[in-house]
């Protein structure tokens, strides 16, 4: 079977069926608020396991609601999580790639048949409205299925090679490195967390993985899906707890052989000096944007509009490729900024859990502070154009709820730390260019390289773009988004510079072959 992209919500839309899209969205809310307050354990050895200290889970919707608890594991349930994974791997490793895809065709199967819960619990979870939630699903399951596809595309990744003279025989094969820790985020609390996990998992790699601390609810789910549907004990393992102590054990410990991590540059960086220090290991980290967009005077500014609001302000700028750097030619700039304005303030905010809302919360309580501190420098190096406030209306006061905010910057100012940072907030910058070669070189200016896009018309500029810009995934006059929504399969997602560790995307033809090395192998007959 061919692989193609679930597009859940496109294909209830294609048959006139978005009533019943919400129908199932809305059922799916009650039976999961029915399962608030539970405890959920760590998973070890397909073992499920409690420990003396747990941590409450809040929804940033309303701080008022508990979703459940988790537990807070130690040093010692880290290194157990990872001997059983060592234990584990010599059988699983050596499985046929074929018994692999059939296992993993199943479990993309089953969370098929479970993606409307698996959907609301997001919602819950990390503030996504049903649409972002349920595309998140959606790239889970298109992850396995793609590199399902892949692997047999392949041949498991197994080829002849030349040979030199009648008698030998050679071929290259690739195997599996052995344990992998994956450390996800909270924005992509499914796709990134399955996407990494099965890229390892797929090829013959056992895991343990670590979820993000706000989003560990989602993740638990994900892996007994797994388990409960043929994964051998020791294969993936579960656990949660600080997020410090965790990743120390993990990097000392020389039983790893890889690691998987999607966050902030910081602490990716700090991940790989910290893991050299042990051993050599493949490490395969995204570590955020500061994504820019071009419009050109021959641009369709209705259309470049459109996808810049989308890209920044979807799920409140809370993704790595979300566009936070503008860049407009001058004799378009006003117009630009006027459409931009309006569009952005038909922006429904409010709780996600309603239909009609575009932008929910942002994630805690430490990004609503990050915001505000923000709205209070802008003074110093621009004008706030739209937004620039929290929201505190009616039940709005229980959660993490600002305004989408636009800021027109001062051309003087373009070293201050909204345009070098990543803010991970729904804060747009825009700026003024005079020459097409000086906006390409302000986006390159970045530390930066995630993704990039441009409005233009004119050949000989997008010409110029795709040859300069240093981005790993570029978009040309898209109207849904400038930056943001990479397709399994259609894009392959992965930066370039401080944004990504190998320059090979997830979702694309060379990401599972970073789970892996090559052995050659020569027989004499």
């Amino acid at each position: 079977m061919t692989f193609s992209n679930e597009q859940t919500f496109f294909k209830y839309v294609k048959q006139g069926k978005e009533k019943l899209f919400d129908q199932k969205y809305d059922y799916a809310t009650k039976l999961i608020s029915s399962q608030f307050g539970q405890i959920y354990p760590l998973i070890i050895d397909n073992k499920k396991i409690t420990t003396e200290n747990v941590s409450e889970v809040i929804s940033p919707i309303d701080s008022r609601i508990s979703l459940g608890k988790v537990q807070k594991c130690t040093s010692n349930n880290t290194i157990d999580a990872i001997n059983c994974a060592e234990k584990a791997f010599k059988s699983w490793g050596s499985l046929d790639y074929k018994t692999r895809v059939k296992l993993f065709t199943k479990i993309a199967n089953v969370m098929r048949s479970k993606k409307f819960e698996l959907t609301a619990l997001m919602t819950y979870e990390n503030g996504k409205n049903r649409l972002e939630a349920m595309a998140d699903v959606d790239e889970a399951i298109d992850f396995i299925l793609y590199y399902c596809d892949q692997l047999k595309r392949n041949n498991g990744f197994i080829n002849d090679t030349n040979s030199n003279n009648k008698r030998e025989h050679n071929k290259s094969v690739m195997k599996p490195y052995g344990v992998w820790a994956i450390i996800s985020p909270f924005n992509f609390p499914v796709a990134i967390l399955v996407g990494m996990s099965v890229g390892a998992l797929i090829t013959g790699n056992t895991v343990l993985i670590k979820p993000s601390s706000l989003t560990p609810i989602v993740g638990y789910k994900i892996i007994e899906i797994m388990i409960e549907n043929g994964l051998p004990p020791g294969v993936v393992n579960y656990i949660t707890g600080n997020s410090e102590e965790i990743g120390k054990t993990i990097v000392e410990n020389p039983k790893i052989s890889g690691i998987a991590f999607t966050g902030s540059k910081e602490t990716g960086h700090k991940l790989m000096q910290q893991s050299i220090m042990i051993k050599p290991k493949p490490i395969i980290a995204e570590l955020g944007g500061k994504n820019p967009t071009i419009v050109t005077e021959n641009a369709n500014i209705n259309m470049a509009a459109s996808g810049v609001m989308q890209a920044a302000f979807s799920y409140s700028g809370q993704k790595c490729s979300a566009c936070s750097r503008i860049y407009v030619q001058n004799d378009i700039k006003e117009k630009f900024i006027s459409s931009l304005v309006e569009k952005t303030k038909s922006i429904k905010v409010g709780n996600p859990l309603y239909s009609q809302t575009y932008m929910g919360p942002v994630i805690n309580s430490e990004s609503y502070s990050r915001y505000i501190k923000y709205m209070k420098l802008v003074q110093k190096y621009g004008k706030v154009l739209l937004g620039g406030s929290i929201k505190k209306d009616n039940e709005l006061k229980f959660g993490y709820y600002v305004e989408p905010t636009i800021i027109k910057v001062d051309e003087k100012n373009t070293d201050h730390i909204h345009f070098k940072q990543e803010l991970f907030l729904p804060i747009l910058c825009v700026f003024g260019y005079e020459k097409f070669s000086d906006a390409i070189k302000k986006c390159n200016s970045s530390e930066y390289g995630l993704t990039a896009g441009l409005y233009s018309k004119n050949k000989s500029e997008i010409n110029e773009f795709l040859t300069s810009i240093e981005s790993g995934v570029v978009y040309v006059n898209r109207p849904h988004s400038s930056t943001t929504g990479a397709m399994v399969g259609c894009q392959s997602f992965g930066g370039w510079k401080d944004s990504g560790t190998t320059g090979k995307g997830s979702g694309g033809p060379y990401y599972l072959t970073q789970f892996m090395r090559e052995q050659n192998q020569t027989i004499i007959q």
